[in-house]
């Protein structure tokens, strides 16, 4: 299995559900840079679970122990980072039956086409969405530095049980409608619900809840964007800034889809309202709208990065479900015991700007534009 991601600065991600710890190894993270921990934690913190009506009951304070990457007053010193996060709280006595009867909707089966039987089935092993913790704590650092250099990443819950949220400012090419959406997703990220309309986030706390009593799951879609990222970086083909994010997002557990700019609606458009023409802002050619969120060619515009993800309803629910004995040979029913999230979504918003950073960081680090 693969569990690095990037070129030039690279993640690997270790790690079990249930075992000991998780955590990751950051090469490549530049040198020079003072992290803020207590930033790094409260970020981490939006994505751990136990702590709101709509996540798991597994309460995780997912605090982090760096072990190396740093000089003694806390600057990034370009050895690789390693961080390590422990799993205190467990019951893999729930799981002890999953090797033999698979969940519907879980990866179960093909772990056990694979691995032969012997893979970690506690919570999911590997497979977990635990391990978005040290992928948050490798994104939060990328964020920050980011950050440092102009650039910031948002996302909110743009839809939950078909309910939406309001939808991001647009784009109009002007430094004032960058501020604007930078503003917008700054002011989510302090919420303790992640939509821009508090009304409409009631409204899909109140759907989660309702499937959550009714022993059912729901999912939902991610909006995200990055302001402040220049344009030139990237490249055509396969190692495109689409490429490298679809890659990535697709490594977060329970991911569905995703889409670019206006994605499928740009299908159903023409090109006469879906290209986004150009003019002159501070002198500069900038796209005046971004139906393409951002990236033509796989090399971006200068425009916000703009993209939705689809994250698929909980696998793990309480209704009696039809599966297989796979020992025995039968079919058999199943009734998913353990801590579980009515819905994945909310806590995966963090996940999605975290494994953003981590690719927009290392596609500046590989391909720093070359200006006309």
């Amino acid at each position: 299995m693969s569990s690095t991601i990037g070129a030039s600065l690279r993640c690997c991600v270790f790690g079990q559900s249930h075992s000991e710890a998780i955590g990751c190894v950051i090469e490549g993270f530049p040198a020079g840079f003072k992290p803020d921990f207590d930033k790094l934690r409260a970020f981490m913190a939006r994505r751990a679970p136990g702590h709101a009506a709509w996540s798991t009951p597994r309460k995780e304070a997912d605090e982090f122990r760096v072990l190396a990457g740093l000089n003694p007053d806390g600057v990034t010193c370009g050895a690789p980072i390693a961080c390590v996060i422990e799993n205190t709280n467990t019951r893999s006595q729930d799981y002890d039956q999953l090797r033999r009867i698979p969940r519907p909707g879980h990866a179960d089966f093909t772990a056990q086409l694979r691995y032969g039987g012997h893979q970690d089935v506690a919570g999911g092993g590997h497979f977990s969405g635990r391990l978005t913790a040290p992928l948050c704590f490798a994104g939060g650092l990328c964020a920050q530095l980011l950050a440092a250099r102009g650039v910031t990443i948002g996302a909110h819950l743009a839809e939950v049980a078909s309910i939406a949220d309001k939808p991001l400012p647009s784009w109009d090419g002007t430094r004032a409608s960058q501020e604007r959406l930078a503003e917008v997703l700054a002011s989510v990220s302090r919420k303790p619900f992640p939509t821009i309309d508090d009304e409409a986030g009631r409204a899909m706390q109140r759907a989660i809840e309702d499937a959550r009593m009714s022993l059912d799951s729901v999912g939902g879609i991610i909006g995200c964007a990055v302001t402040g990222f220049e344009a030139g970086v990237g490249s055509p083909m396969f190692d495109g800034i689409e490429n490298l994010l679809a890659r990535a997002l697709f490594g977060i557990p329970a991911v569905k889809g995703l889409s670019f700019g206006d994605g499928f609606e740009a299908a159903r458009s023409r090109g006469s309202l879906n290209n986004d023409s150009y003019g002159l802002i501070d002198g500069a050619c900038t796209p005046l709208s971004n139906h393409a969120g951002g990236i033509l060619g796989g090399i971006s515009t200068g425009a916000p990065l703009t993209f939705s993800v689809a994250i698929k309803p909980t696998a793990s629910i309480g209704r009696e479900q039809a599966s297989v004995d796979l020992e025995a040979g039968c079919p058999q029913s199943l009734i998913i015991k353990g801590r579980h999230d009515p819905c994945i979504a909310p806590r995966a918003v963090p996940v999605v700007e975290a494994v953003t950073a981590l690719v927009c960081l290392d596609a500046l680090i590989t391909w720093p534009p070359t200006h006309l």
